[in-house]
């Protein structure tokens, strides 16, 4: 089967298409050990991709191996253990193995997906919205509180501003373009502020001194520290991630002076210690699909012979929304 890999753990220029055999047996994350097969019609490519591609991600695999860690499309196989039937529609995060005509999914991480979303919707939909759905939870948003979203074109802050828009939140989106901008206001964002002006400033403004009730943060770097600034008191910041690429830290007197909350996430680790804890954050996201409040941003759609591309898009930070890869042309 035709599958994009990364050859060597140097980077997205080390990715290409290639000729590979087809997976045998159960993904080695399957939480029940069960296989599930799927024909891959879409694929959807994020940032712990691009690490991958260079050994820095957690959830790594040695070279070569098929990168691509989202995926829609219909099961081919599956054990009954899985929950799932031959023929379903579904989508889900694979880790990798996703950039092919056959992955193995892991069943604790998939999802049925509605008819009337499309498979590119559904390659889009997994790891965003359920990180989304996740922080947002985990941050307890109430409604018609506001909202900080950093880097909110990308595929987490576009997923963000979609659900903050269904449970009622107030949004304020940072962003470093026009481009940037048209997105997240189409994705429901009240206000936007630039990442590259006194955004800071501008969202004192806009909360009459106040500061926002939570900021959700995919971005960490130079801009953590500002993040903090911007919360009102008892404010909640919830970390999410990196892709600003450093790791910040934080004067812990901050949060005493003002009452703040520091809220990781990690699905995984949850998992271990609450067993079945990533099944329901699974169910919460096929329950957002399948009523139709919610609708993925996709930047931008390339075949699959163009799927080093993907990556390379991310490295260089002008991806907008999720970029999907097209396997199995429509």
């Amino acid at each position: 089967m035709r599958a994009v890999v990364v050859g060597t753990l140097t980077g997205p220029d080390a990715a290409s298409l290639s000729v590979v055999p087809e997976p045998v047996g159960a993904h080695a994350g399957a939480s029940d050990g069960g296989r599930l097969l799927v024909e891959v019609h879409c694929a959807g490519v994020s940032f712990p991709d691009l690490l991958q591609s260079r050994g820095e991600y957690q959830l790594a695999t040695a070279p070569p191996y098929v990168t691509g860690g989202e995926i829609a499309g219909i099961v081919r196989d599956a054990d009954p253990t899985t929950g799932f039937a031959v023929g379903e529609r579904v989508a889900g995060l694979v880790h990798y193995g996703g950039m092919a005509e056959l992955a193995l999914a892991m069943p604790q991480y998939t999802v049925r997906l509605p008819e009337h979303m499309s498979f590119a919707q559904g390659a889009a939909l997994y790891l965003n919205y359920a990180t989304a759905w996740f922080a947002i939870r985990r941050a307890q948003v109430a409604v018609g509180e506001v909202v900080l979203v950093q880097g909110a074109a990308g595929g987490v802050g576009t997923a963000a501003l979609d659900v903050l828009r269904s449970v009622g939140a107030r949004t304020i989106a940072v962003v470093s373009s026009d481009d940037k901008e048209r997105a997240a206001r189409t994705m429901g964002a009240e206000h936007v502020v630039r990442s590259s002006g006194p955004w800071l400033e501008e969202v004192r403004e806009l909360t009459d001194g106040h500061g926002v009730n939570v900021v959700l943060d995919p971005v960490g770097g130079d801009r953590f520290t500002d993040s903090l600034r911007a919360l009102d008191l008892c404010g909640r910041l919830v970390v999410i991630g990196f892709t600003g690429r450093s790791i910040p830290t934080v004067k812990v007197n901050r949060l005493l002076l003002r009452n703040l909350s520091l809220i990781g996430i990690g699905m995984e680790p949850l998992d271990r210690r609450f067993p079945g804890a990533i099944r329901k954050i699974s169910d919460e996201v096929e329950e957002l699909a399948a009523t139709g409040d919610i609708d993925p941003l996709i930047g931008l759609r390339l075949p699959l012979e163009r799927g080093p591309e993907a990556l390379r898009l991310l490295d260089r930070r002008e991806a907008i929304g999720k970029i999907v890869v097209d396997v199995k042309p429509s």
